[in-house]
């Protein structure tokens, strides 16, 4: 009588069931976070719903379902989505010139004549309160266009620099050395050394520098504009009509929050892809 032996199973059967388990385990994951998210938003909207009409007035603290009604209404007229355009046409264009600006100046910052020149205009972008910005151009420039762009561009320029012109100090002169030394050409060594070093402080700098534009931007349409956000915000507070007031700032909350972490993080997903090949 003879035993036959099971066959051992083979390296790639190994790596293969690991490689499953762990995908398990991250799905398991992200439905948790998930799940508990959503009981957030679900616990937060339950407790307003429950506070508007019993604990303060309605008219001074309109429910959810009021808000969503009222949201629906103005979408179906177009305000919704005009507004939005033009507040994103500014933030758009402003940001542009302030990422230019600023990437600008972070690299002549590397030369220790011109560090001196920009270095208290920078500290003085990275410090000043977007509030100011935004009243002085208010002052200054009325309801002209001009006056959201420039108040985008003097708060946000800074914060551009300050990443690029750190992550300039910190690039790895070594490899850069070596890349020289084997007479690697001057596009591919910032195409495989540079750029992929200076894109972490490139994203960190866009996605602070985007969050505080939305800010200044409503602002300005807050203080002095006739389209946007911010405009509609002032014109539902002096009617009174708190539905509508809560209506925009829900609604400007949610395009945020999209525009932050469905398309900004998308994109930096992808961008970053190659650190996931690597690992695996």
């Amino acid at each position: 009588m003879t035993t036959e032996l099971a066959p051992e199973p083979t390296a790639t059967h190994t790596s293969t069931t690991g490689a499953e388990q762990a995908r398990a385990a991250k799905m398991k994951e992200r439905r948790q976070v998930w799940t508990w998210r959503i009981a957030g938003y679900a616990f937060f909207l339950g407790l307003w719903e429950f506070a508007s009409g019993r604990l303060m007035d309605e008219t001074l603290l309109p429910g959810p379902t009021t808000v969503f009604r009222t949201f629906g209404e103005l979408w179906s007229t177009g305000e919704v989505p005009g507004a939005f355009a033009t507040t994103l046409t500014r933030i758009g264009i402003g940001f542009t010139i302030a990422f230019v600006v600023g990437s600008l100046i972070g690299v002549l910052m590397q030369n220790r004549w011109l560090n001196g020149f920009f270095r208290d205009a920078v500290t003085v972008g990275v410090t000043t309160p977007g509030l100011i910005w935004a009243l002085l151009t208010a002052i200054i420039f009325g309801n002209r266009p001009a006056g959201p762009l420039i108040a985008i561009v003097v708060t946000t320029f800074a914060i551009i620099t300050v990443n690029v012109a750190e992550g300039i100090k910190s690039l790895p002169k070594d490899l850069i050395d070596m890349g020289k030394s084997f007479n690697v050409g001057v596009l591919r060594r910032n195409r495989h050394i540079v750029i992929p070093h200076l894109a972490p402080f490139i994203f960190t700098g866009v996605r602070f520098g985007f969050s505080i534009a939305w800010k200044v931007t409503v602002l300005t349409e807050v203080f002095a504009a006739s389209k946007g956000i911010g405009f509609e915000m002032r014109t539902a507070t002096q009617l009174f009509r708190l539905d509508e007031f809560l209506t925009w700032i829900l609604a400007f909350y949610v395009l945020a929050l999209f525009l932050e972490k469905v398309v900004l993080e998308r994109i930096e997903r992808r961008f970053f892809a190659w650190r996931g090949e690597l690992k695996s």
